[in-house]
């Protein structure tokens, strides 16, 4: 049913239920002004202009943190990753100190700057507009950071997470299956590629959409609940440089999901709750995939994987 703002007949729920048909980013603003510091979850972030590169968000009028947002000269725009739920939430409570726990860095104008976002836009304040029961903050961009992080969603009162739409994962599927044309359809090796970037194109974007790069994600999935691995162990198992089971490791035990030192880490409670998603994801992708192929084919398939990663061994 249509509904019209003709004053007496306007239902404010409605329209924010309808509002929440417009799937949103999540961010959390923050500033600093006479010694104080403030921050606030906010899903009213956009872009206004390229040149000169302006963003705007607004702020509820009753809100007892816009004292210091209008006096501040600056402010930072915090884009959520998919796995920090729990800042936004916290963020979203009243509270005497939301940064309580959380390590910040300090931005253009002392404005906060929140670790492992998606992105951080440091701006200068440009204008600041009424906008009915908002004041809208328009803000010059002069400074930012892209982390290349799966972003926080927010659609009809809930979180979300991006996910490739299934038009585009039916094309990916097309393509691949009319790749092999002559010899390269007996070479082995060939095979082998192209199967692991035909499974990935659907298993990636799903491991990604936590938030985790793939070598955090590949680091919390070969910890056991009970292990406690040192370097040489994870380098056998992860597979990758040392150089990036380091920076995993730094910003795993950052988030809270890894504990431990260079002797060992393991895994927090958090991290064995993140884990288990993750496993989750990789063992539906692997029922998708192999869910048409009987018992013996897929035993089979191992027993030959192994026998391959085993050859650099002997």
């Amino acid at each position: 049913m249509t509904q019209q703002n003709n004053e007496a007949g306007f239902d404010p729920r409605a329209f924010r239920r309808a509002l929440g048909n417009f799937a949103t980013g999540v961010t959390v603003m923050t500033a600093a002004a006479d010694g104080r510091r403030v921050g606030m979850t906010a899903n009213s972030f956009n872009s206004v202009s390229l040149d000169p590169p302006l963003v705007l968000w607004s702020i509820d009028k009753r809100a007892t943190s816009h004292e210091v947002f209008s006096r501040a000269g600056h402010f930072a725009v915090n884009v959520l990753a998919a796995d920090q739920i729990d800042i936004s939430n916290q963020f979203a409570r009243p509270s005497e100190d939301r940064f309580a726990g959380l390590r910040v860095e300090e931005g253009a104008g002392g404005a906060p700057l929140l670790e492992e976002c998606a992105a951080r836009f440091e701006c200068e304040k440009y204008q600041e507009l009424d906008g009915g029961d908002h004041w809208i903050l328009i803000g010059k961009v002069v400074a930012f950071d892209d982390f290349g992080r799966a972003p926080l969603l927010y659609h009809q009162g809930a979180y979300s997470a991006v996910l490739p739409h299934p038009r585009l994962l039916k094309k990916n599927e097309a393509a691949t299956r009319t790749a092999f044309q002559g010899r390269l359809s007996h070479n082995l090796y060939y095979l082998m590629t192209q199967a692991v970037r035909s499974y990935q194109e659907d298993y990636q974007p799903r491991q990604l959409a936590t938030g985790l790069r793939t070598s955090e994600a590949r680091m919390l999935m070969v910890l056991e609940k009970d292990a406690s691995l040192d370097m040489a162990a994870l380098q056998q198992l992860v597979a990758m440089p040392t150089r990036e089971i380091e920076a995993a490791v730094d910003t795993l035990t950052r988030k809270g999901m890894l504990c431990g030192d260079a002797s060992g880490c393991s895994l927090t409670p958090v991290g064995m709750d993140q884990a288990e998603t993750l496993w989750e994801i990789a063992e539906q992708q692997q029922e998708r995939v192999f869910s048409r192929f009987s018992e013996q084919q897929i035993e089979a398939f191992r027993d030959v994987l192994r026998a391959i990663a085993c050859l650099g061994e002997a």
